[in-house]
């Protein structure tokens, strides 16, 4: 199972991959926008180290949930009822993620709406293994349903691995863009934010086992950067007409 290359001469094989590639980015999305927004103020080498160091470690903590792929099934095992509710050790992990995702979002946002704009780029000052720690605990959140996902599409140990390592390569790639265009728009800080939000929500609320589609936030994200991006076109067509 782990190590068997035979799916490299079956076209299902394949598209499996293609498949679980798209999917690892996908779900990677929330990654991406939540490490722009931590590693944001710092010195340009810096952010981009300990962006690359947080991703790599990551990708070595979704490849060591694989091989150890049996505990993630022991984790949906029911701990305790709540009000008819079976808990479980991932509901817990989706819960406390949730609560954590909203409780930093909630802190960076109200930190931009006190006029608190010169203290935001403390991630310079603070501890580097922090922020490195930050990434890697949503991470390790986001990465129990996508590793579970994907151990439901194939049983193949290498087309998974291929698909996370092929992921987290896309991940620090596009981070670097995303950091940028945030620096670029701070608009899109707080679009970014209060998704991050809508993120914390949607882990708590499965936690308690109501499964909302992800593509209904994702449609939502993207409509509102779609609306912002209007905004800022309007915006520079006005100051391009009050030129003189």
């Amino acid at each position: 199972m782990f190590l068997d290359w035979s799916w490299i001469t079956q076209p299902e094989g394949w598209a499996v991959l293609v498949l679980l590639v798209f999917l690892e980015i996908v779900l990677g999305i929330d990654n991406i926008i939540f490490i722009s927004i931590i590693t944001r103020g710092l010195p340009p080498p810096q952010e981009r180290r300990l962006r690359n160091i947080g991703l790599g470690l990551a990708g070595l903590i979704r490849l060591g949930m694989l091989a150890g792929v049996a505990s993630l099934v022991h984790l949906q095992t029911p701990l305790f009822s709540f009000h008819g509710i079976e808990v479980s050790w991932k509901d817990a992990i989706l819960i406390a993620g949730g609560l954590f995702l909203l409780a930093k979002s909630t802190h960076e946002i109200h930190k931009r709406v006190e006029g608190e704009e010169a203290n935001v780029t403390t991630p310079a000052q603070a501890a580097a293994w922090q922020i490195v720690l930050q990434i890697l605990l949503v991470d390790t959140i986001f990465s129990i349903d996508s590793i579970l996902t994907a151990v439901g599409l194939t049983t193949y140990f290498t087309i998974i691995a291929i698909a996370i390592a092929a992921a987290v390569a896309v991940m620090m790639l596009f981070a670097e863009v995303v950091s940028r265009f945030l620096r670029k728009y701070p608009t899109f800080q707080m679009l970014a934010l209060a998704f991050l939000i809508l993120i914390g929500v949607l882990l708590i609320v499965e936690g308690f086992h109501y499964h909302v589609p992800r593509g209904y936030v994702y449609f939502a994200l993207l409509f509102s950067l779609f609306v912002e991006a209007l905004n800022i076109r309007v915006r520079k067509h006005r100051r391009q007409k009050n030129c003189p």
